[in-house]
């Protein structure tokens, strides 16, 4: 009997190795609630355990992926760092913005609410200067030396995970704060646009964090820079 090529990609692997190796596979991470950006070192069965997850529908969700799904980040490291860039930096930066503006808004017109989330515009600007500075550096100093294949990145390189499980904690915040994202009944249609763009900012920030944790950082861990 063969085995199936989804469950080659995911026996004993860490759900990194998972989401990098296997397209599709985040989008099921973050169905199941798992957290495969900050701690993608952990093996699939005990990040499972650890979220109290069913590891074996986990792994049915897994083997049901398309085995020809195909990821949308180059492979080539200076290409993929200009993904990163257009398709994150950029993205967070303009819509950080407008959550703020957004959360100002909700915050002041619904101050009454039971529901409100209070806080949350400080929250995302917190977000938005901690990741301006952490972009910032990747920007101008550790990608363009990734760019020009240096070695001896392991201390910037660690440097950016410390601050990407920073971020991952502030994410854990912000859910927290919009009870998941959930709009209470009755809202406004800022509140909707609120809680959506936030939700966004989420699976986006996680699948950023997944991309240079788990393929971008590793090239030069391992010297396979390209």
């Amino acid at each position: 009997m063969t085995t199936p090529a989804n469950d080659l990609l995911v026996r004993g692997r860490t759900v990194g190795e998972i989401a990098a190796s296997l397209p599709g596979a985040t989008a099921v991470f973050r169905r199941f609630g798992l957290d495969f950006c900050c701690k993608g070192d952990v093996a699939l069965e005990e990040s499972a355990r650890q979220g109290g997850i069913d590891v074996t529908e986990l792994e049915r969700a897994l083997s049901e992926l398309p085995t020809d799904g195909k990821s949308d980040a180059p492979s080539a490291t200076s290409e993929l760092i200009d993904h990163i860039l257009a398709r994150y930096h950029e993205v967070h930066r303009r819509e950080l913005a407008e959550l703020v503006r957004l959360a100002r808004k909700v915050e002041q017109v619904h101050a009454k609410h039971a529901a409100v989330p209070r806080g949350l515009a400080d929250l995302l600007e917190q977000m938005a200067r901690e990741l301006e500075q952490h972009m910032s550096k990747e920007e101008l100093i550790l990608f363009p030396a990734m760019r020009s294949a240096m070695r001896g990145l392991e201390a910037p390189i660690a440097r950016m995970r410390h601050e990407h499980n920073d971020h991952g904690q502030t994410l854990r915040k912000l859910e927290a704060l919009t009870n998941g994202f959930t709009v209470p009944s009755g809202a406004c249609r800022t509140w909707h646009a609120l809680y959506a763009g936030a939700s966004k900012l989420a699976d986006d920030l996680q699948q950023h964090i997944h991309l240079e944790n788990n393929v971008l950082f590793p090239r030069f861990a391992k010297g396979m820079a390209s």
